[in-house]
């Protein structure tokens, strides 16, 4: 952000652009610096007065015609302009009067890359890196950074940014950006090699240690980015990112009760956030802890109100207890946000339907098929609904209508000739039976559990020991 010039820089500028147009209208008036026409462009230039700016320039470089600094601010405003075969020449002039200025090589770089001559622009980079040491090498680094971020050259963003950290390892706004740019590249494998080196350099180097964790998580060794972060935290106890990312791997591993602990620290370190507080419920959600899970889903929609996924979960750990009348409260405020979310009308549906509400309960089911056409879950649950309200005619339906979106899945075989055992069809049910057992054997299981009493029935019982014995 730039800062507020004060009333003495105002007023400075004020008589400086006074004395400025005197010069050009020719009137006689004091001479004018080097240095106030570089105040001159700039506040042109700030102001979004790009020919202004670069009318200055000219006036300025008239007068001084020998500074390398004026003709750089001319480079950099044609650049502005997208007028970079200008800029190129103007810096070329610029390069035989101070060829050690960074700008210059920052200016090339960008020229070069907007007239798309990239290995031009690269060889720039490459002379640039060779000229400067020390700050100034790190300085140009950054800036050229900037420049190939912005005509999106990806690989040589994290290039100057190895170049960096291999200059100083522990530089801290290297460490953090090559971070970024190693998950948005997803060069891991370079990263893991990188950092190894810093870290052998720098041992106690705990940004290069959470570097180093961070990719390996980028490759899913969970276990290998765990340690990396406990060395992160080992040298900075306080390090609140370390934390995160430590819960989160804990949590890829289904390590529920260590990520608990490590997003624990997280809130003690840092200011509360909902995604550490739905982490939390998520954790004890998978250690059956649904009272606890409840606890920091609720203040995760505390801080986000209009995240209707925290009121689903709120009402999972609702239905975990079998408390349908709670759960169905969340799951109306979850729909009210999000009423296409097609899950959210399939756990209405359950509650609904455990709560005795079967009307209702299939239309959830009925919406939620019609987002998911191809679901056996779906269809499975609307057909026992159906069946065990008596619903025959309709459930049976179901089964042929589900049967066919399936692509012919088995299962609607057996429920189907279920139904039509239940609804005195013995015989044909008997055949749809037997078809169902040959062709999948092991979902003989479905059948039974829709209704036990059926396998009590001599027929019944009779073709399926003939099936078992065959």
């Amino acid at each position: 952000m730039k800062e507020k010039p004060n009333s003495a820089d105002r007023e400075e500028i004020r008589n400086l652009l006074v004395q400025y147009n005197n010069l050009k209208e020719g009137n006689d008036t004091k001479f004018l610096e080097e240095e106030a026409f570089e105040k001159i462009i700039d506040y042109f230039d700030d102001n979004d007065r790009l020919l202004e700016a670069i009318e200055a320039a000219d006036c300025g470089i008239r007068l001084f015609p020998y500074s390398s600094l004026l003709f750089i601010k001319k480079a950099d405003l044609l650049i502005a302009s997208k007028k970079f075969a200008e800029s190129l020449d103007i810096l070329e002039k610029a390069e035989v009067l101070d060829h050690l200025d960074i700008n210059l090589y920052v200016l090339k770089t960008e020229g070069y890359l907007g007239l798309q001559c990239f290995d031009k622009a690269k060889s720039v980079f490459r002379e640039g890196i060779a000229v400067f040491k020390g700050d100034e090498k790190r300085d140009l680094l950054f800036e050229i950074a900037d420049v190939f971020d912005d005509y999106e050259q990806l690989p040589e963003v994290y290039e100057c940014l190895k170049l960096i950290l291999l200059d100083e390892p522990g530089n801290q706004e290297a460490l953090y950006k090559i971070c970024f740019w190693t998950d948005y590249t997803g060069r891991y494998e370079e990263s893991i090699r990188l950092h190894k080196e810093l870290i052998d350099r720098q041992p106690y180097n705990h940004l290069a240690w959470f570097n180093l964790g961070c990719a390996f998580q980028g490759l899913r060794l969970y276990e290998s980015a765990i340690d990396a972060y406990q060395y992160a935290i080992a040298i900075d106890e306080k390090f609140d990112y370390a934390y995160r990312n430590l819960g989160d791997a804990y949590i890829r591993i289904r390590n529920y009760k260590d990520a608990v602990d490590a997003l624990e620290k997280v809130l003690e370190l840092s200011i509360p956030e909902d995604v550490i507080y739905e982490a939390l419920g998520h954790c004890h959600e998978k250690l059956k802890n649904p009272a606890q899970a409840r606890v920091q889903y609720r203040k995760a929609a505390h801080l986000n109100h209009e995240d209707s996924h925290l009121y689903y979960h709120i009402a999972i750990t609702y239905m975990m207890e079998e408390n349908w009348k709670n759960a169905i409260q969340q799951l109306e405020v979850a729909l009210n946000l999000s009423p296409k979310k097609s899950d959210y009308h399939f756990a209405m549906a359950q509650c609904l339907d455990l709560s005795g509400q079967v009307k209702e309960a299939i239309n959830h089911y009925l919406t939620y098929i019609s987002s998911r056409p191809k679901s056996i879950k779906g269809w499975k649950a609307l057909i026992i609904c159906l069946y065990d309200e008596g619903i025959f005619q309709e459930a049976l339906q179901q089964t042929e209508i589900a049967y066919h979106q399936t692509q012919g899945k088995p299962l609607f075989i057996y429920l189907r000739a279920a139904i039509l055992i239940e609804m005195g069809r013995v015989k044909d049910g008997l055949v749809l039976l037997q078809t169902a057992m040959h062709i999948a054997p092991k979902l003989l299981k479905e059948f039974i559990s829709l209704n036990p009493s059926l396998i009590q029935r001599p027929s019944v019982a009779r073709l399926i020991r003939l099936s078992k014995s065959k």
